[in-house]
């Protein structure tokens, strides 16, 4: 078994991968946000899927191979915005299990923040 850190910081890692040679691993998602602060949610929304992409992709899966999703909105009215893009988004064919919850974010002006788990 080996565990890759993608992109480690002071405090936390992008994404950690645990790699099982037998059943191929798993890849943990920190949790994702915006880098532009002023969109709307369906904008942020959009951007944090963008990233989770990249990561997936650097850790050598995708999104098709996702098995959780926790979600974070600041305010659970955006709940139908942020759908529209998590819809047009995800794979329809494998859709992961998925929480939603309202939380007070670290920085006001993020709206969402998305954290996941995907098989490798």
């Amino acid at each position: 078994m080996a565990t890759t850190r993608i992109d480690p910081g002071k405090r936390l890692s992008a994404a950690v991968v645990h790699s099982d040679s037998a059943a191929g691993g798993l890849v943990f998602l920190s949790g994702q946000v915006a880098d532009n602060g002023k969109a709307d949610v369906k904008s942020q929304t959009e951007e944090v899927l963008r990233k989770i992409d990249a990561l997936l992709a650097k850790a050598g899966t995708n999104k098709s191979k996702l098995l959780s999703a926790q979600i974070f909105l600041a305010d659970i009215r955006h709940f139908a915005a942020m759908n529209q893009a998590w819809e047009a988004w995800m794979d329809p064919h494998n859709p992961p299990a998925r929480a939603t919850v309202e939380a007070r974010l670290a920085n006001p002006e993020l709206l969402v923040e998305i954290m996941a788990v995907a098989a490798k």
